[in-house]
C-alpha cells in the first residue's frame, strides 16, 4: 500500500490547483484520476475569469425561465424530461434557494472568490512553465433587444453594488474600442475586472510544474471506495491498489457526490452539460464576449476562437447533441460578424459542470471525518475559481483556517 501526505481524487483544475498549493507548502502529494488528466470540464470551457458572475445559479426568475425553455432542446437551459428521484430532490432544493435573500448573501462571497482567483492567476502566470494566454482586458455582455438590455443594466447595477467597475456601452462605442469585433449588437455592458485565458494551456502548465516538483500523478486510476476508521479516511481504494494518506481531498467534479455518499455525506449535484466549438481563425474579437439573450460565450484563445454555452440537465451523459451545437453557431452572427464555422475543421466538446442546488461550491472539511476535505460543485465558475479553491484547500489542511469566510460553502450543509 502506497503512503503519502495528501491524496487528491480528481485532476481537474481545482484538483491541480490544490496540488500546486499543497506542494508549495511542503506536502507530499498524489493525484488519482479515473480517466485522462485534466480532460474533463477543465479543458473545453469558455476560459473566463469572471468577477461579474456574482449572482449564483439559484436566483429569482430562473425556474420560470427554465420552465419556458424546458421542452425546447435548442434552448440555453434544458432539462431532459425523466423521472429521477435525485433530480427531483435537487430541483426542490434549487427552488428553495431561488430567492433574493440568498442572492444578496451570495454576491459578496462569489465576488471575493473570483477576485482572489484573478490575483492568483497573475502569480501563476509568473511561475508556470507554459504561457496560458492570460489577458486581463475585461468582458462585454452584448444585447440585441429590450430583454437583453435590461439584463445588461441589472448587471451594471449589481456590479457596482459589490464594488466592481461596469459601464454601459453603445454599439458605436464598442466598435471603436474593438474594431475586430464587428459588433452588430445594439450595445452592451463592459465588465472591467473580467479576464480570459486558454484552459488547456493553463492545465498543461500546472501539470508540468507539478511533475517537476515530484507530485505523483496517476491517470486511469479509479477510486472505488473510501475506507474509514475512527472518524478518518484510513485508505483510498482504487483500481491500482490502496493508498494511505494523512489527508484526503475529493475534487472529482460531478462524480464527487457518489464517492462520498457511502460515507453518509450529502453534497447534492446535477451534471450541467455544456458545449463548446473551437476553431482557428484570423477573424475574432480582441475581448471576450457574453451574448445576453443566447447565453453563449465567445472567447479568443491565441490563434483560436471558442464558442461555448448551454446548460443541459440530462444526467452524466457526455454525448454530443448536434442541435445544441447548431443553436450556438446560429446565435453568434446575430451579435458579431464572424466567419462561417466549418465543423469538420473545428473541435467540438461537451463537459459536465457539477452544479449544487444553491449555486455555491462545496469547499471545506467534513464534520464526520477529520482528514477529509471536499472541493466540488463549482458549476460555471470552476475554472475561474480554481486557484482560490486550491489555495483554500491548502489553508484548511495546513492551518485549519482560511483567509476568507467560507462558511456558506460548508460541505455538510445538506447532510443530516
Amino acid at each position: 500500500m502506497e503512503q503519502t501526505d495528501v491524496v487528491i481524487v480528481g485532476s481537474g483544475a481545482v484538483g491541480l490547483c490544490a496540488a500546486y498549493y499543497l506542494k508549495k507548502s511542503g506536502c507530499k502529494v498524489t493525484i488519482l484520476e479515473k480517466g485522462g488528466i485534466a480532460d474533463g470540464c477543465s479543458s473545453g470551457n469558455a476560459g473566463l475569469i469572471v468577477p461579474s458572475h456574482f449572482v449564483p445559479l439559484a436566483a429569482p426568475g430562473v425556474i420560470t425561465q427554465g420552465l419556458k425553455w424546458m421542452f425546447n432542446p435548442e434552448s440555453p437551459f434544458y432539462i431532459k424530461p425523466r423521472f429521477n428521484s435525485d433530480l427531483l430532490s435537487w430541483l426542490w432544493k434549487f427552488s428553495r434557494s431561488c430567492n433574493e435573500a440568498h442572492v444578496q448573501r451570495s454576491m459578496p462571497l462569489l465576488r471575493n472568490l473570483n477576485m482572489a482567483s484573478r490575483s492568483l492567476f497573475d502569480e501563476l502566470e509568473e511561475v508556470l512553465p507554459v504561457n496560458f494566454d492570460l489577458e486581463k482586458l475585461g468582458l462585454f455582455l452584448l444585447y440585441l433587444g429590450d430583454k437583453g438590455y435590461r439584463e445588461c443594466i441589472e448587471m451594471v447595477e449589481g456590479a457596482r453594488e459589490v464594488g466592481l467597475n461596469a459601464i454601459m456601452k453603445t454599439q458605436e462605442e464598442i466598435r471603436t474600442i474593438d474594431p475586430a469585433m464587428n459588433c452588430l449588437a445594439k450595445g452592451g455592458a463592459f465588465l472591467e475586472e473580467d479576464a480570459h485565458f486558454t484552459p488547456a494551456k493553463f492545465n498543461q502548465g500546472l501539470l508540468e510544474w507539478l511533475r517537476q516538483e515530484g507530485v505523483v500523478i496517476l491517470p486511469d486510476t479509479e477510486v472505488t471506495g473510501l475506507l474509514t476508521s475512527n472518524k478518518r479516511i484510513a485508505e483510498v481504494e482504487t483500481s491500482r491498489g490502496n493508498f494511505s494518506a494523512d489527508e484526503v481531498v475529493v475534487a472529482g467534479g460531478v462524480w464527487s457526490e457518489e464517492l462520498v455518499k457511502s460515507l453518509d455525506i450529502s453534497i447534492p449535484m446535477q451534471a450541467g452539460k455544456g458545449y463548446s466549438v473551437t476553431y482557428r481563425t484570423d477573424v475574432k474579437p480582441r475581448y471576450p464576449l457574453l451574448l445576453a439573450e443566447a447565453k453563449v460565450a465567445v472567447t479568443p484563445m491565441g490563434e483560436n476562437l471558442r464558442l461555448a454555452g448551454t446548460m443541459e440537465l440530462a444526467g452524466n451523459d457526455l454525448s454530443i447533441n448536434r442541435r445544441r451545437i447548431r443553436a450556438i453557431l446560429r446565435a453568434v452572427p446575430q451579435y458579431i460578424k464572424n466567419e462561417p464555422v466549418m465543423l469538420e475543421d473545428a473541435q467540438i466538446w461537451a463537459g459536465l459542470r457539477p452544479c449544487s442546488p444553491d449555486g455555491l461550491p462545496y469547499i471545506g472539511r467534513s464534520k464526520k471525518f477529520f482528514n477529509l476535505t471536499i472541493a466540488a460543485g463549482h458549476a460555471m465558475i470552476g475554472m475561474s475559481t480554481a486557484p482560490i479553491s486550491g489555495k483554500l484547500v491548502s489553508e484548511i489542511i495546513n492551518d485549519g483556517k482560511t483567509g476568507m469566510d467560507i462558511s456558506m460553502l460548508a460541505v455538510d450543509r445538506y447532510s443530516r
